[in-house]
């Protein structure tokens, strides 16, 4: 693999701009990003029921620190398919992933079942894989469902905040009229 330099940093050429095509190099660096989503992911199945789950189900069990130890290692991921070239918005899209199983997978016992169900790495190395298997016209429509998750979640977040404020008003109103403030 060549390199060029600008301002005496070596920059792959693949990273200098994204043209949808995986090189070798690329396809092994997804194939290993692959098995670390199967290990975090899919690792283990229920006997019987089809449920599968990964380490990050199970190291997700200890409180507080476990959803957050496997949410850097989630973050791998997105890293990898940055140095890949991967659009902003798709990298956005990737993050917001991880932030969902993060967020979610921190309230105990609902976590470690929403950890099963959301498989955050693998969501990831799919986008991943279809960002490089993707024609022109399909990267385009991909990008543009993109931006409409992100704007569809940034809307809910601010829904969300919206709503924590309002309700501490609320609450603060109706203890001021409880107390006689």
């Amino acid at each position: 693999m060549t390199t060029r330099e600008i301002s005496n940093v070596a920059i792959r050429p693949e990273v200098l701009r994204f043209r949808g095509k995986a090189s070798p190099s690329m396809d092994a660096q997804i194939s290993q990003l692959q098995r670390l989503a199967d290990l975090m992911d899919t690792a283990f199945e229920v006997p019987g029921t089809g449920i599968r789950f990964g380490w990050d189900a199970l190291i997700g069990l200890v409180p507080g620190l476990g959803d957050t130890i496997t949410s850097l290692v989630a973050l791998y991921v997105v890293g990898a398919a940055s140095r890949m070239g991967v659009p902003r918005v798709t990298l956005l899209r990737m993050i917001a992933n991880v932030g969902i199983d993060w967020l979610l997978g921190i309230v105990p016992l609902f976590g470690d079942l929403f950890d099963v169900y959301w498989k955050a790495n693998q969501r990831n190395v799919a986008i991943l894989r279809s960002q490089f298997s993707a024609s022109t016209v399909e990267r385009r429509r991909a990008k543009r469902a993109d931006w409409a998750a992100m704007i569809l979640l940034a809307t809910l977040f601010a829904c969300v905040v919206a709503g924590g404020a309002l309700f501490v008003a609320l609450a603060v109103k109706a203890i001021g009229f409880v107390f006689g403030l």
